[in-house]
């Protein structure tokens, strides 16, 4: 999930949402009533169900057509806001420059979207092309010095304006991001920043470009049926598909997405096919061939640490975080070495109770990263007398969604209905008219869950147009969540694992993020806050997907229909806590990576897997783990916009876990809790900072214990 402030800084597509303001004013599309309007459909009115894209119609010829009208109308507007004649004002510069832009965001938001979610070789070459282009057409507005000296103007007089909070927050971040992005630049340093710009977004874009190609590529194929012993029949279904589309009929073949090696690692019996697949996950991005990302990460993190300095910071880091809640490097570091230290030794206990597990087999060989997930399972299942294949039937995926859509419901009274007359980019996916509790209609969800080979891996939330108030108007947001859970075979359900429910359970929360938005401003609705804030409504909806009082109402077996027995509820809950050491561990050595990355002070590269091995040597990493994400599949940090920044899910978890701890003592659909979680955390999107909305929902500062409590390490 992005944001639109964070994504000048991913330097892919996307970036001009930043640049020009997020868009706004909807009625300015279709006044151009020239040929090329007439007749592309990404530049048209959307005259869809409560304006929703026309994707059976927009196709990638389309699209830079698009691109290149939209950028003139944007020059035009920006142009317009420079000459004009009188004196700068909020409303004549601060808001016009804001509301700028809509009609290049609108089509920039839905090429990157359709990047990410259904790509093919038109469109990635189309945002190959662009992305310099988009790059240098941003930095021209950032450094439009006419421009800036009316922003600064408004700036100067910031104390004798009557602004209201909403007001004042987008003063300041749009005076704070033109001097972030070099506007006091001068001279040769201008046009350095220009360049390094440019050259990050094309790397940014690679980076991506071959990672994809890799992760979908069969990276374990399986000829032999003897050779799939230990795996469930829906993991061996979904292997046979994955060699399908592959080309490989009548074998079974696993890629390096997580729904696919991941389960092959719990289940496979075949040691040294797990370390085959393990390997070749490790490797990701790091083969030596036309998709090696090692010198692209290298690049980009001198680039960073060069434009940081260009900007008067020390470090890339100290540049992101004076926008985060964190606000320095040092309370990042503290955060981290916080948890690092108590997990740390949870994963080691854990490994000495695999290890014992392995002797007690006659395995005859010391722990491996690549024997962590069979044998982890093994131990919950003797420890807890349940393992994880045992509950998969209970999570069928249409009873997961709507447990989730109940969720919402019981806590904020607005309700879900499907629709089939909107058009949707892909069959498997799903669209939602989410009303509010009288009926109004607040947003359109679009769910699109399974994975195939035109989507990047992994699980996020997006829009196709923000929440914006304009002319007395409430223009409402268009929604989506995406997933990459295991497409069913045949007749056979879609079943998700435990991690899978928390996924869904966890987008829909960003989801909520932005079909509850409102606010005046695009820039500052919904999921336009900081990141180390983004990640509390999606991390909170988690507690509710486990809790026991809602488990039942969903969790129901696929043939039978019978929800999930109490039993094994009392076994989730006892194991709630086993392998927190290891999944706690992995997260926080990808985020002290990602910090150490962003904390060099130096321009020249660094040899990245060499780099990376320094910094797991000097963390004290043990063997058995790896970071979650190596250097040269990192897409957090390289191709998308978490530089400096993945510790925001576990600064997230700090503001959730306090945060749930107050609605267990209230009442888990507490309704007048609801309402102020609601009003104070949902709505306000980025207008005040986020810790004066935190205390104004929970009424004091969060405090870390019930993190650690939660993760079992006090």
């Amino acid at each position: 999930m992005k944001s639109q402030r964070a994504l000048l800084l991913a330097g892919t597509i996307g970036l001009i949402a930043v640049m020009g303001g997020c868009g706004g004013h909807d009625q300015a599309i279709g006044k151009d009533n020239t040929d090329m309007t007439r007749e592309n459909p990404l530049l048209a009115e959307w005259d869809g169900p409560f304006g929703t894209p026309p994707f059976d119609q927009i196709a990638p010829n389309h699209y830079i057509p698009a691109y290149e009208k939209a950028m003139a109308v944007h020059k035009a507007e920006i142009e317009a806001i420079v000459g004009n004649p009188e004196a700068p004002t909020f409303e004549n510069t601060i808001e016009a420059y804001e509301r700028s832009g809509e009609l290049l965001s609108r089509v920039d938001t839905y090429v990157g979207n359709q990047n990410s979610a259904h790509t093919n070789d038109a469109t990635q070459e189309v945002v190959k092309k662009m992305a310099p282009i988009l790059s240098a057409h941003a930095t021209d507005i950032s450094l439009n010095p006419a421009l800036f000296e009316r922003v600064a103007a408004v700036w100067a007089r910031k104390d004798t304006l009557d602004l209201d909070a909403e007001q004042a927050m987008l003063l300041k971040d749009t005076y704070r991001g033109f001097v972030r992005n070099g506007a006091q630049l001068e001279g040769e340093a201008r046009g350095r920043m220009r360049a390094i710009n440019e050259e990050l977004s094309n790397l940014g874009v690679q980076f991506s470009d071959n990672l994809l190609a890799e992760m979908n590529a069969p990276a374990l194929v399986i000829e032999k049926e003897s050779d799939l012993t230990g795996l469930p029949s829906d993991v061996i279904a979904a292997a046979a598909g994955v060699a399908s589309a592959s080309g490989l009929g009548g074998k079974w073949a696993f890629n390096l997405q997580r729904t696919s090696w991941t389960p092959f690692l719990t289940y496979s019996e075949r040691r040294d096919l797990r370390e085959q697949l393990y390997r070749a996950y490790m490797n990701l991005g790091s083969n030596g061939n036309e998709f090696d990302n090692t010198e692209i990460a290298s690049r980009m993190a001198a680039l960073r640490v060069e434009r940081a300095q260009l900007l008067g910071y020390d470090t890339h880091a100290d540049y992101v975080l004076e926008e985060r809640m964190a606000e320095t490097p040092e309370r990042v570091f503290d955060l981290l070495e916080r948890v690092w230290a108590p997990a740390l030794a949870a994963a080691e206990k854990e490994a000495l109770d695999l290890q014992a597990m392995i002797d007690a087999e006659g395995g005859g060989f010391e722990l491996e990263p690549w024997d962590w997930w069979y044998y982890a399972d093994k131990v919950r299942e003797e420890r807890y007398d349940f393992d994880e294949a045992s509950v998969k039937p209970y999570f069928e995926l249409n009873n997961v969604l709507a447990g989730t859509l109940d969720v919402a419901t019981r806590l904020f009274g607005i309700t879900f209905e499907e629709r089939t007359d909107i058009p949707v980019y892909q069959e498997d996916v799903q669209v939602f008219d989410v009303k509010d509790v009288d009926g109004s209609h607040l947003a359109v969800l679009y769910t699109d869950y399974f994975t195939r080979a035109s989507k990047r891996g992994g699980a996020w939330m997006n829009t196709y147009r923000e929440q914006y108030k304009i002319g007395g108007q409430d223009v409402r947001p268009l929604v989506a969540n995406h997933a990459n859970f295991s497409k069913p075979v045949g007749d056979d359900p879609a079943l998700l694992t435990l991690d899978e429910v928390r996924t869904l359970f966890h987008e829909f929360g960003h989801a909520l993020h932005g079909i509850l938005a409102d606010g005046t401003y695009e820039s500052l609705s919904g999921t336009n806050v900081y990141w180390d804030f983004v990640e509390l409504p999606s991390q909170m909806m988690e507690n509710w997907a486990m809790h026991p009082d809602v488990l039942p109402t969903y969790a129901k077996h696929w043939e039978t229909g019978e929800p999930i027995p109490q039993e094994m509820i009392d076994k989730l809950e006892a194991s709630s806590k086993f392998n927190q050491g290891f999944s706690t561990t992995e997260y926080v050595a990808a985020s002290l990576l990602d910090m150490n990355w962003h904390t060099l002070t130096e321009t020249e590269k660094k040899d990245a897997l060499a780099f990376e091995a320094e910094v797991m040597e000097e963390i004290g990493m043990i063997p058995s783990i790896i970071t979650r994400y190596r250097t040269p599949y990192f897409a957090h940090v390289w191709g998308g916009g978490y530089a400096s920044g993945y510790y925001s899910y576990l600064w997230a978890e700090v503001l959730d876990a306090d945060a749930f701890e107050y609605f267990k003592e209230k009442g888990i659909f507490n309704q007048e809790l609801a309402h102020s979680y609601r009003e104070n955390i949902l709505e306000p999107g980025g207008s005040e900072h986020p810790m004066e909305l935190y205390l104004r929902f929970r009424g004091q500062e969060p405090s870390v214990e019930p993190l650690l409590e939660r993760r079992g390490f006090q």
